[in-house]
């Protein structure tokens, strides 16, 4: 499979095995790095199975240059696939609710040299980041009840959204102050969006 789209940019394929997923999993875990499941990191959270996050971010098709917000940002595993995705040029700003899986995915991306990536703790009650907003691309980690508005309108004009809504994944686009919704193939269980 090329590496590289005719472009220039990444493919999702090459983006993962920039970062593999071993290097953002606690040590007790490490070992099923390979498998395709989700694996517990600890407080409820789990680290998605790779075919997910594939599916994913071939949804959410970045750009080199782009904004992205990745909310759940977890591990940081999936941060540092989408810094590839967006290069030195771009972007990622990961925002997660656990304070000790920011400090863990911090250490993570600093070792790995991803200086376009960062990850901030979540403030309480405001879902994604609103004051470092616009962006490109936002993509959701997490299962939502509805579509957010308030994650819609972090978008640039013509900026996608993906996220799990009740098991299926949602594709939204902003038009202005329009929403165009598609759906991804399959069903997807997550942890629940708070």
């Amino acid at each position: 499979m090329d590496t590289e789209y005719a472009d220039g940019r990444l493919s999702v394929t090459e983006a993962m095995r920039r970062a593999p997923r071993e290097h953002y999993l606690p040590e007790r875990v490490r070992r099923f790095a390979h498998e395709d499941r989700p694996l517990d990191i600890g407080d409820g959270v789990t680290n998605s199975q790779p075919s997910t996050v594939r599916i994913m971010l071939e949804l959410l098709d970045v750009r080199p240059g782009q904004r992205v917000l990745d909310v759940g940002s977890g591990s940081g595993w999936t941060t540092a696939i989408l810094a590839g995705l967006v290069g030195p040029e771009g972007e990622v700003i990961g925002v997660e609710l656990i304070e000790r899986l920011v400090r863990e995915s911090r250490a993570a991306l600093e070792s790995a040299g991803l200086r376009q990536a960062s990850v901030r703790l979540a403030q309480p009650r405001v879902l994604g980041a609103p004051d470092a907003a616009p962006f490109d691309r936002i993509l959701v980690s997490a299962e939502a009840s509805e579509l957010a508005r308030e994650l819609v309108d972090q978008l640039i004009d013509g900026g996608l959204l993906v996220v799990p809504v009740r098991d299926r994944m949602v594709v939204a686009t902003r038009r202005g102050d329009d929403v165009d919704v598609t759906y991804g193939p399959g069903r997807y269980r997550f942890v629940p969006l708070l």
